[in-house]
């Protein structure tokens, strides 16, 4: 289990971790669109967060 925030709006969420992705340079977690809808609009795509485990 890790809590991400949203940097821009301080927004955060408890998710489950479940795969070693993502696979793309500069990326540090892929979230599924239910939990990204808890951090910001699914419209945004790619937010900047932090993450605490």
């Amino acid at each position: 289990m890790v809590k991400v925030t949203n940097l821009a709006n301080g927004k955060s969420t408890t998710c489950r971790v479940n795969d070693r992705g993502p696979y793309i340079d500069g990326r540090i977690i892929d979230l599924s669109p239910h939990t990204f809808s808890h951090l910001a609009p699914l419209e945004e795509g790619v937010i900047r967060v932090v993450i605490q485990w």
